[in-house]
C-alpha cells in the first residue's frame, strides 16, 4: 500500500481506519522490513498532498489533545488555500508521515506550528498559481483562487481545479520563502469561530481514541507493579497464573514484570495471581514533613537574577517576608492510559496518545532493541493529556510485551497504574522578601525556589526515561536528569527594583516527577501574585492600583485593566472591612505573562468562605486575555474556561498522598476533583484580539494566574493568609481560628 493512499485512508472515516492502513501481514508471512524516514521539512510535499479526487489533506506533527488546535491550524491553512475548513483533511502526529514539529507542549502549538503551515499553505498556493498559469496561458497576478479552483479573473471559462493541476503528483519543490502569506487585514476565516471539527465524533460515540483501537490477533497485557518505589522481584512464582486460562506468557526483565493473555479480563486476572516477594525499599521523605525535606534535600542552585549575596536593608524600608508551598499533582485523566504495540520481524508499529510521537521512537527503540528508523509511532488520541501523563509509559509497556510473545499487544492502566506511577507535577517551596520603600513602591524583591524536575518527558536514546525501561534496567542517573520547567513564571515582569532569584533543582529526589499543565508556572505565579497581594497590603494600595504602579508593559496594563472592568473591581485595599456572619465574601486578583514571552492573562476570582465549615466556593472568575491574534474565538473561550475549572480544582482540592514507600491517593476519594456542584456560578471571559501581532498558544497561560487570585479573595474575605495549596476545609478552619 502506497504512502499517499495510507494518508488518504487515515481520514477517510474519522478514526475508524486509523488502524486499517497498518494492519500488520497475517501471522506467518513475513514482512518485508522498512525503514521509516523522518519527512523533511523543507519539501512541501511533506505538508500537502492534493488528490485527483480534489481532496486536501495536511500532515501535520501536532496532535489535537482536546485543546481545539486541529481546528485552528486547519482555519490558517484553509486561510491561505481560500477553502472552506470542512474541505481539508488532516493527518497529525505519526513519525512516518509527518514532520517533527516537536512535541505539542508548552501552549506554543499555534505559535510554532501555525506559522509553519501558514507557509506551506502559502506555498502551495503560488505552486498551484504558477502551474495554472502555464495551463491557463494567464499571468500569475490575474489568477484568483476560491474553493479549490483557479479561475482567469472574470473569465469563468478559464478555470481550473486543483486536482487537475496536480492531482495524485508531487509539487517536488521546497518551501522557498518567496510565497508571502496573506496580510491579516483580509483573513475570512482566521479570527472567526469556526466549529471544531473533533466534537461531533465525539458527541455522538464514533469518535476513535487509543482505548478503542483494535488489531488482528490482537492479545491484552498487564503490568504488576512493585510494592514500594525502587523495590525489586526478589522471587516470582508464576504457577497460580499460569495456569489461568487464557494465560500466554509471564515475562519478566529486571524489576519489571508483565502476563500476557488472550482477553483483557484474563490478563487481569493473572496479574493479581502472580505471588511476589519484592524487596524492602522505603525512600519517601515524610508526608507530613515534605517541605521541610524539599528545603533539606541535596540541589544545585542556579542564580537567575542579581547578586547571589543578599542586599543591604534600608531601616526605612518596610520588610514583608513570606513562603508558599505547594504540592505534588496527578494530571489524573478521567480514562487510565492505553497503548498498543505490534513488535515483530525486525520492526515495530506502536499506537499512543503520546504528546510527541517523533520523541517517542528513539527511547522505545532502545527499550526493545531495534534501530530507530525500524520503529514507527502513530499518535491516537487519549482520554485528556495536560502534561506528561501515562500515556508513554502505556506504550513502552506493550513494546516489552510484544518483543517476548511476538504479537500485537494492547495494555490498559487501570486507575492504580495511573494515579501511582504517572509522573507527577513536582511540589515546590517558594520564599520570598520584599522591601517597600516609601510611597509604596518595590526597592527589592528576593526570591528562592526548591523544586524537582518538570521536564523528564521520554526522548533520545534513553529507555529509562519511560518507567518500563527504568523498571527494567534500573532507574537513570540523577546525573542524566534535565532540569526544566521549574523557572516558568518565577520571575514576575513587574518593576522589582533591586531584584536577586535563586532556583534550587533537587537532585535524585525519589518522586517520579514532569510535566503537568502549566509545569511551575502555576505554582510560581500563585506565590508571585499572593506576594504581590501582600506587599499590597502592607502599602495599604488596591491590589489592582497597587499592580499598575509597577508594570510598563501596556499589554500587561491593559489585561489587569479589562478584567477589573469585567469584575466591577470596587477600588480598596483588601482585607475588606467587616469580615463578620457565617459567610464571608470576597475578591482577589491575579496576573501573569505566560513564561514571560506569551500570552497576557488577568483573573478576578470571587469567593464565599463559610465561617463553620472552612469551605471555600469560588463564585465567578472574570477573564481578560491576549494571545495575540485570536484565530478561534470560541476555541480560545474553550480552553480559558478548562482553566479555570482545573485551576480551581488544583487549588481546592488537589494534592497526592502518599507514605514512605509509594503513592496512596490512588482513587478518586484519596485524590478527589472538583465536581459539577463546585463549578463556579459564571466565568466571564474578555479576549483582547491583536490582529497586528503574533498568534500565542491559549492551552495553558488562563491556569497560572487563578491560584493567586483565589488566595488573595479568600484573604480578602477573611483576613487571613493561606500560604499552602490546596485550600482545604481543614486548612481554612485552622488559619481562621488563628485570627484575632
Amino acid at each position: 500500500m502506497t504512502a499517499r493512499r495510507s494518508r488518504r485512508s487515515f481520514l477517510a472515516h474519522s478514526g475508524a481506519l486509523i488502524v486499517a492502513f497498518a494492519i500488520p501481514a497475517p501471522l506467518g508471512r513475513r514482512r518485508r522490513v522498512r525503514r521509516f524516514a523522518p519527512r523533511p521539512a523543507d519539501q512541501l510535499d511533506s505538508w500537502l498532498v492534493i488528490g485527483r479526487d480534489e481532496s486536501i489533506t495536511v500532515h501535520c506533527g501536532k496532535v489535537e489533545l482536546g485543546t481545539g488546535v486541529s481546528t485552528a491550524l486547519r482555519q490558517i491553512v484553509a486561510e491561505e488555500l481560500d477553502l472552506p475548513v470542512s474541505r481539508i483533511e488532516w493527518v497529525q502526529g505519526d513519525s512516518a508521515l509527518t514532520v517533527d514539529q516537536g512535541p505539542t507542549v508548552g501552549s506554543r502549538t499555534i505559535a510554532s506550528a501555525g506559522p509553519q503551515l501558514r507557509a506551506a499553505a502559502a506555498e502551495a498556493r503560488l505552486a498551484l498559481l504558477e502551474l495554472a498559469a502555464s495551463r491557463l496561458n494567464v499571468p500569475v497576478h490575474r489568477l484568483t483562487t476560491r474553493d479549490g479552483v483557479v479561475t482567469a479573473g472574470d473569465d469563468t471559462a478559464k478555470r481550473i481545479t486543483f486536482g487537475q493541476l496536480i492531482g495524485d503528483g508531487r509539487f517536488d519543490r521546497k518551501i522557498s520563502g518567496r510565497a508571502r502569506p496573506k496580510p491579516g487585514a483580509s483573513y475570512t476565516v482566521v479570527g472567526k469561530s469556526v466549529p471544531r471539527v473533533d466534537i461531533p465524533g465525539k458527541v455522538t460515540g464514533r469518535h476513535q481514541y487509543v482505548h478503542d483501537v483494535r488489531l488482528p490477533n490482537m492479545v491484552h497485557g498487564r503490568v504488576v507493579r512493585p510494592a514500594a518505589i525502587g523495590a525489586e522481584p526478589l522471587a516470582v512464582n508464576e504457577g497460580a497464573a499460569r495456569k489461568l486460562p487464557g494465560v500466554i506468557a509471564v515475562v519478566r526483565r529486571g524489576s519489571f514484570v508483565g502476563v500476557v493473555a488472550e482477553r483483557e479480563e484474563q490478563a487481569v486476572r493473572a496479574a493479581r495471581a502472580l505471588d511476589i516477594r519484592w524487596s524492602e525499599s522505603a525512600p519517601l521523605p515524610d508526608e507530613t514533613r515534605i517541605y521541610e525535606a524539599i528545603r533539606q534535600w541535596p540541589s544545585s542552585p542556579t542564580n537567575l537574577a542579581g547578586s547571589a549575596a543578599a542586599p543591604e536593608i534600608d531601616p526605612s524600608f518596610r520588610v514583608v517576608r513570606a513562603t508558599y508551598h505547594w504540592p505534588f499533582q496527578l494530571h489524573a485523566s478521567m480514562g487510565p492510559s492505553c497503548g498498543l504495540a505490534d513488535v515483530r520481524d525486525g520492526e515495530a508499529t506502536i499506537w499512543s496518545a503520546t504528546q510527541g510521537a517523533h520523541r517517542l521512537v528513539e527511547p522505545i527503540a532502545a527499550l526493545i532493541g531495534l534501530a530507530p528508523e525500524r520503529v514507527r509511532v502513530i499518535w491516537v488520541e487519549g482520554s485528556g493529556c495536560y502534561g506528561h501523563n501515562g500515556a508513554d509509559d502505556a506504550a513502552a509497556d506493550a513494546a516489552l510485551l510484544s518483543t517476548a510473545v511476538r504479537r500485537p499487544v494492547r495494555v490498559q492502566w487501570m486507575r492504580h497504574d495511573e494515579h501511582g506511577w504517572e509522573p507527577q507535577g513536582s511540589a515546590m517551596v517558594r520564599e520570598l522578601e520584599g522591601l517597600l520603600a516609601a510611597g509604596g513602591t518595590i526597592s527589592s524583591w528576593t526570591s528562592s525556589l526548591w523544586s524537582a524536575t518538570h521536564g523528564s518527558r521520554p526522548g533520545g536514546p534513553n529507555a529509562r526515561t519511560l518507567l518500563a525501561g527504568a523498571l527494567a534496567e534500573g532507574p537513570q542517573a540523577a546525573s542524566s536528569q534535565s532540569f526544566r520547567g521549574a523557572e516558568r513564571d518565577l520571575r514576575p515582569i513587574y518593576r522589582l527594583g533591586a531584584e536577586r532569584t535563586v532556583a534550587h533543582h533537587l537532585t535524585g529526589f525519589p518522586s517520579r516527577t514532569s510535566s503537568l499543565r502549566g509545569l511551575g508556572s502555576p505554582a510560581n505565579a500563585f506565590a508571585n501574585e499572593s506576594f504581590m497581594d501582600e506587599l499590597a497590603a502592607a502599602a495599604r494600595s488596591d491590589p489592582v492600583e497597587f499592580r499598575l504602579r509597577h508594570l510598563d508593559d501596556p499589554r500587561a496594563r491593559a489585561v489587569i485593566e479589562a478584567a477589573a472592568r469585567l469584575s466591577g473591581w470596587s477600588a480598596r485595599p483588601s482585607p475588606r472591612a467587616g469580615r463578620r456572619g457565617s459567610m464571608m465574601t470576597g475578591r482577589g486578583i491575579g496576573f501573569v505573562r505566560y513564561d514571560r514571552a506569551q500570552a497576557y492573562v488577568a483573573a478576578v476570582a470571587e469567593v464565599e468562605v463559610a465561617r463553620e465549615t472552612g469551605r471555600v466556593h469560588v463564585r465567578r472568575v472574570s477573564v481578560a486575555h491576549d494571545c495575540g491574534l485570536v484565530v478561534n474565538p470560541d476555541g480560545v473561550r474553550n480552553q480559558i474556561e478548562g482553566n479555570v475549572v482545573q485551576a480551581i480544582s488544583r487549588t481546592l482540592k488537589e494534592r497526592v498522598r502518599f507514605d514512605r514507600r509509594k503513592v496512596t491517593s490512588l482513587d478518586w476519594s484519596s485524590y478527589p476533583i472538583l465536581t459539577f456542584s463546585e463549578l463556579p456560578d459564571a466565568i466571564a471571559i474578555e479576549l483582547i484580539d491583536r490582529p497586528d501581532q503574533p498568534s500565542m498558544g491559549a492551552g495553558e497561560p488562563a491556569m497560572s494566574p487563578i491560584p493567586g487570585a483565589i488566595g488573595n479573595a479568600l484573604f480578602d474575605a477573611t483576613g487571613a493568609r493561606v500560604r499552602e495549596v490546596p485550600f482545604t476545609p481543614d486548612r481554612i478552619r485552622a488559619a481562621l481560628a488563628g485570627l484575632p
